[in-house]
């Protein structure tokens, strides 16, 4: 009892930062920056958003490698369509994921399983709550700070953003780690708002040609600020008596450069995470002239580092099935790098006449149904069923023949030579060498007799 009464328990730097404390995390700019806070700020929630919505609401798929052969997983696991049975599907689940990767650097999904160890429900824990260590044994412990409950590599799947300091076993949070230019992104927030606040007019000075004592000058300054403070009250009439008079000793916003400089943390936030800026509604920055080459590289720079790693730590889970060997989870990217019609049909055309995709390939991803005789291949050159692609290489093979008999080849060494099947001659001459007109069909050799 008494080492219950006198235990206690070590706080750690997810400790303090989870219930928003302050140390060590003032900025330059006099401002606090916390995963809290951060929120605050229009160009963060966008960020998120923006990832998260489009990572979210993606199809999902569990597929099983066989002999090279890419397989769909049946039966497929339920969790893959539902993983938190506090959802209705999978979107909220991954949202959360991603959030925590894009603020914490880090994601903690708690496995719970049935009795033959088979994943059955997934929930995704604050990662400011959980605290990360390796044990004597070189194994990963979890300790949940606010339960006290610990936790092994069975029992959380951890998934760590790409930025991670060589040696530790925690991921580097980006709110952390610069905080210093999102801080600066809230003084200018806070700044704009006392401006408007204020009367969005500036700050001001009385002057006046005497002396005053201290209840005089406050009875003036609170007399202005109580008609005049704030931006309801900005378009009142001020007037000053016994030669009092009024500076404005404010910095103007834009003399000071606000404006600019809140573009400007915009544009650092869309440089943290690799986000085009006209993804973030900054004027200016969109262009229709490369619109697609921005999306695919949208895709490929923001947001598919992201589904691999959330791609990678869910198969494992897939695994430890009887029919899992081989098996992996799969987002489907396809939709976000649609292109216009036109661009669609001439690359859906392009696989068609070469043979690697059929008709009814290219209608599926159209979202249209299949038709018959649409799952036959055909190749390029004359656009046949594939089967039937022999037969471009036997004409070929007869127009050869037909060439060397003509210059006096023997016609039975030819389809010899050409791996032609033997073919029994009518006797007729080549039109060539003879009108057909004029020859007997009874007596055929008599155009070749001497007259």
């Amino acid at each position: 009892m008494l080492n219950n009464l006198f235990e206690t328990r070590a706080i750690s730097f997810q400790t303090i930062w989870g219930s928003g404390g302050d140390i060590e995390l003032q900025n330059n700019s006099g401002t606090y920056v916390t995963q809290d806070n951060v929120w605050k700020l229009a160009a963060i929630t966008g960020a998120v958003n923006l990832i998260a919505s489009n990572i979210s609401t993606l199809p999902m798929e569990a597929w099983v490698r066989r002999d090279g052969q890419k397989l769909l997983m049946r039966p497929k696991p339920d969790w893959v369509s539902r993983p938190d049975i506090s959802f209705v599907d999978r979107t909220p689940f991954i949202s959360q994921i991603i959030t925590s990767l894009m603020l914490d650097g880090n994601a903690f999904i708690r496995v719970f399983r049935d009795a033959d160890g088979l994943p059955i429900n997934l929930t995704v824990f604050n990662p400011t709550e959980i605290e990360v260590k390796k044990n004597p044994l070189g194994r990963i412990v979890f300790t949940h700070t606010k339960t006290g409950e610990t936790l092994g590599q069975d029992d959380v799947l951890h998934i760590v953003e790409s930025l991670i300091q060589p040696g530790q076993v925690r991921g580097i949070s980006r709110v952390s780690m610069l905080k210093d230019s999102l801080g600066l992104g809230m003084a200018l927030e806070a700044y704009a708002q006392r401006w408007f606040g204020q009367g969005a007019s500036g700050n001001y000075a009385i002057t006046v040609p005497g002396a005053l004592n201290q209840e005089q000058a406050k009875q003036m300054a609170d007399s202005v600020d109580n008609r005049h403070g704030g931006w309801r009250k900005s378009s009142k009439t001020m007037v000053f008596h016994s030669g009092a008079d009024i500076k404005d000793i404010g910095i103007d916003p834009e003399k000071s450069q606000s404006i600019e400089a809140r573009r400007m943390f915009v544009e650092d936030v869309a440089r943290i995470y690799s986000i085009p800026t006209h993804k973030l509604s900054l004027p200016g920055t969109n262009t229709y002239s490369s619109i697609e080459q921005t999306q695919i590289e949208f895709v490929t720079d923001t947001l598919r580092p992201y589904t691999a790693l959330i791609e990678n730590a869910l198969s494992t889970l897939l695994q430890v099935y009887p029919n899992g060997q081989g098996a992996f989870l799969e987002f489907n990217m396809a939709a976000l790098l649609r292109g216009d019609i036109n661009s669609r049909a001439t690359a859906a055309s392009v696989a068609i006449q070469g043979g690697w995709l059929t008709i009814n390939d290219v209608r599926q991803g159209e979202g249209l149904s299949k038709i018959d005789g649409g799952d036959v291949l055909r190749v390029p050159l004359a656009n046949v069923p594939i089967d039937a692609a022999d037969l471009t290489a036997t004409d070929k093979r007869v127009l050869m023949a037909q060439r060397l008999i003509v210059v006096g080849f023997d016609p039975a060494s030819v389809l010899s030579a050409l791996d032609l099947p033997a073919m029994t001659h009518t006797g007729v001459p080549s039109v060539q060498l003879q009108g057909v007109a004029q020859i007997d069909p009874n007596d055929p050799q008599a155009v070749y007799e001497a007259k």
